[in-house]
């Protein structure tokens, strides 16, 4: 039985993508997984949780001072294959590999592109700082095992040659977990849309805020603002009257939510990598398992999946008034969102689930260890 150790210095506790979906999967496939992150140490699911304790709040201990710590954490774990899910990781990544070890870097996001609009970086500096970590992700890639990347970018790997071993390995629903509890008869808030996720202007907030006014709906929105400045602008406009704030929604509190919304929103704006790669957002894809149409932005793939499937309605982002007239006609026409939450729960089902994307991270770890 090959030992693996996945790794986080930054995600929360039994990340979705990397706890619920990677790591209990390869458990069930037999390998002896551990996970080291945030919090304390306690075993679920097939999974050995090796905790660090609390993340520091502030960004620069927990880049140096804290992710040193993880990665001694998880050095002691003395795994086969280590398996590493955020940039300031990689500092680390060549050390395993002087150890003899197997080592995958998780590519949650295209970095050098995300680097380049983060909001904390002075304007002057990302551009710099995109480019160095370019430079960096370059070299440690070259020299470890194995990379796993979300999706394609316009039918092509955007990662091709970067490292010996690469899986394309999408993020998208658990059955058992939204798929399998859909119930058509459950009773839906009136005239509601949703929205789960990281909240910021970016991922298109602001104008959900804007349109539900319009619309005259509410909009239930469940997940963290990316700073009180940005909540407090929202929440002084005249429109958040139409807004149901709930939180951070754990997994339960999220499928509950889903469940009793009518329209799932996931009108991210044409920034940065947002809407330029071939695939969608998770969320879309939990909204589909449970039956709600999506209002998705118009981009050329998600176009092409929109008419491929029929799960709901391409939008301009920033167009409020046309997101409202489509919010308005669905409300309006129960018999179509019916139709398009069907379709997109055939999509799921039949492509779009956790249990097609894992036989990729399977295959990847069987080539590796062959080498």
């Amino acid at each position: 039985m090959k030992k693996v150790c996945h790794v986080t210095s930054v995600h929360p506790p039994e990340d979705g993508r990397i706890f619920r979906k990677e790591c209990v999967s390869l458990a069930n496939a037999g390998y002896d997984v551990s996970l080291v992150q945030q919090g304390g140490s306690y075993e679920k699911d097939g999974v050995h949780i090796v905790g660090v304790g609390a993340i520091p709040a502030s960004r620069k201990e927990r880049m140096f001072r804290f992710s040193k710590k993880v990665y001694e954490t998880a050095l002691n774990v003395d795994a086969d294959i280590y398996h590493l899910h955020d940039p300031e990781l990689l500092l680390y990544a060549l050390k395993l590999k002087r150890k003899g070890k197997k080592v995958i870097f998780d590519s949650h996001e295209r970095y050098t592109e995300l680097f380049a609009i983060k909001g904390y970086l002075p304007r002057w500096c990302r551009g710099l700082i995109a480019f160095a970590y370019g430079t960096l992700e370059r070299y440690v890639l070259r020299r470890i095992d194995g990379l796993v990347f979300p999706c394609l970018l316009q039918g092509k790997n955007p990662m091709e040659g970067m490292c010996p071993h690469i899986a394309i390995v999408n993020n998208v629903a658990l059955l058992n977990e939204m798929y399998d509890h859909y119930d058509p008869n459950l009773e839906k808030y009136e005239r509601s849309i949703c929205y789960l996720g990281g909240l910021n202007h970016d991922r298109g907030i602001t104008h959900i805020v804007k349109t539900a006014a319009a619309a005259d709906c509410t909009a239930y929105l469940g997940g963290n603002f990316d700073s009180r400045a940005y909540q407090t602008q929202l929440e002084s406009m005249e429109e958040y009257s139409h807004v149901k704030y709930l939180g951070v929604l754990d997994r339960q509190q999220a499928r509950e939510l889903l469940m009793h919304c009518r329209i799932g929103m996931a009108n991210l704006l044409n920034v940065s990598q947002y809407n330029r790669y071939d695939n969608m957002p998770t969320k879309v894809y939990e909204y589909m398992a449970l039956g709600l149409p999506v209002i998705l932005s118009r981009a050329p793939y998600n176009e092409k999946m929109m008419q491929q499937y029929q799960f709901g309605v391409c939008v301009d982002p920033e167009n409020v008034e046309e997101m409202a007239a489509v919010i308005r006609y669905l409300l309006e026409h129960p018999e179509e969102m019916r139709r398009m939450g069907e379709n997109g729960r055939r999509a799921v089902k039949e492509e779009f689930n956790w249990g097609v994307e894992e036989k990729k991270l399977f295959a990847l770890y069987e080539e590796i260890l062959k080498d």
